[in-house]
């Protein structure tokens, strides 16, 4: 089995690292755009480019599924991504942890970058999986930034002003950006210092890559733990960045170079 990943940078690390967990045998394909960073910024139109880019430059390995790792470009790219490589390889997106933060009643904060913050797609979900329940909508701008440069300072910066925003009362945080899932620990830390409580986080790593396994077109055929890495579109070693985190750190010791 082949399960390929796909994200502006290395956000989409939490998720392979949870396909990893799920089947050690899966070959892992992850591409990303370093050269196009950041994502959210950009308009809808340039970020299909972008989006498309990546994920033909995974394409062209023969995966059996493809996950979007990234909130941003889920939102705005998956019907250009589906109408492309679909049926051929799957397309699984990202979706907030809105549904299980909401399940024991709230309050619930969604922390996430100012693209998505706000948006149709975040509003749609929280309509849907969270009627009734207090939600606050939490802009995050540069966390997402400061994970990917590894910049511990600006992760602490970034997540105090997103703490100043999230209410105390809140009894979850949705972390609504893949990179957010490699510094959880830090933005616990955070919120216990504001809140003296320990406040439950949740990710959409685990869900995103049980659903990939669930969709892949060769569910039972085994891999050799191989891993790829696509940095716009060119092989290359995972970056050095993704080395100062737990999930990178295992995938480099656990497998192979394809």
């Amino acid at each position: 089995m082949k399960i390929a990943l796909m994200d502006s940078g290395i956000g989409l690390l939490p998720a392979a690292a949870a396909v990893r967990r799920l089947r050690p045998d899966a070959d892992l394909v992850l591409s990303s755009d370093p050269d196009g960073m950041p994502w959210g910024p950009r308009t809808p139109e340039d970020l299909t480019e972008r989006s498309l880019a990546v994920a033909r430059a995974a394409a062209a390995h023969a995966p059996d599924a493809l996950v979007v790792a990234c909130n941003t470009a889920s939102v705005h790219t998956l019907p250009a991504l589906r109408a492309e490589l679909e049926p051929r390889i799957p397309v699984i997106g990202t979706v907030p942890a809105i549904k299980p933060a909401a399940a024991a009643g709230g309050p619930v904060a969604i922390w996430a970058t100012p693209a998505t913050t706000g948006s149709p797609y975040q509003r749609r979900l929280i309509g849907e999986f969270a009627a009734g329940v207090d939600v606050t909508e939490v802009p995050c701008p540069g966390l997402a930034e400061a994970v990917q440069h590894a910049d511990s300072a600006a992760v602490a910066a970034a997540g105090e002003a997103a703490a100043a925003l999230t209410p105390a009362a809140v009894e979850a945080v949705v972390l609504g950006c893949t990179h957010y899932e490699l510094v959880a620990d830090a933005i616990g830390r955070v919120l216990r210092a504001r809140t003296g409580r320990d406040i439950r986080l949740l990710g959409s790593a685990p869900a995103g890559a049980a659903q990939a396994l669930r969709r892949a077109t060769a569910t039972g055929a085994p891999g050799s733990a191989t891993l790829t890495v696509l940095l716009s579109g060119r092989p290359a070693p995972l970056p050095e960045t993704a080395l100062t985190y737990p999930e990178g750190r295992a995938l480099r010791q656990a497998a192979p170079v394809a």
